[in-house]
């Protein structure tokens, strides 16, 4: 089994991989953030390392893809391939930040990918409002977060909506932010109900 949770920088994702990896006992595959050797120049100047960033994530996310089919337990896993495709490279490439020709190749090599990998069983939308966002960027103080502008979080939440209702072709659950606190115990039982109906499995039994 293979879960994917989804969401905007800061809306959680971490968190909730750590939570549902707790109580189902499955196990936790997170995005490569803090070693990617490209993050904190893009932030610095996103035209020029939009493609190196961008190749290296989806390099990465490849490889968990590859681990993930041969896994005899079930993952959970903090950001899926498919968000570096249609969120963050297509917001860099609409945004001028990544030449078409670049674009393409990323396609490319993503497509790929594709055919040699399968969706999850089940991918989890963390749905957040930018002051939400805000609040955990500037509580989890990375400095490379910092330089993040106010129109470039909205447009990614108006990619991920695009994503989820329009792109995004398996299963999904939606998980508004408005609506439930990760450190609530009853909310947290009220999102594995949730999570245990959208899989089709009794809330009393583990995955």
């Amino acid at each position: 089994m293979y879960i994917a949770i989804s969401g905007n920088i800061g809306s959680g994702k971490t968190t909730l991989t750590q939570l549902l990896a707790h109580h189902y006992n499955w196990q936790a595959r997170f995005e490569a953030v803090d070693y990617n050797p490209y993050l904190e120049d893009y932030y610095g100047n996103i035209a020029r390392w939009s493609f190196n960033l961008e190749v290296y994530f989806l390099k990465e996310r490849f490889k968990d893809l590859l681990a993930i089919a041969q896994s005899p337990t079930p993952i959970v896993q903090d950001r899926s391939i498919f968000e570096g495709v249609h969120i963050f490279t297509a917001s860099n490439y609409e945004s001028g930040a990544l030449s078409s020709r670049d674009y393409q190749t990323y396609l490319d090599l993503f497509e790929q990918m594709m055919s040699v990998v399968k969706l999850p069983d089940l991918m989890i939308y963390l749905r957040a409002d930018i002051p939400y966002l805000i609040r955990n960027i500037q509580q989890r103080g990375r400095d490379y977060e910092r330089q993040m502008q106010l129109d470039y979080l909205a447009r990614l939440n108006d990619k991920y909506e695009d994503f989820i209702r329009n792109k995004y072709p398996g299963p999904v659950l939606i998980l508004d932010k408005a609506q439930y606190d990760f450190t609530n115990p009853t909310d947290m039982l009220k999102i594995y109900d949730r999570i245990d109906a959208a899989l089709g499995t009794p809330s009393t039994l583990p995955l």
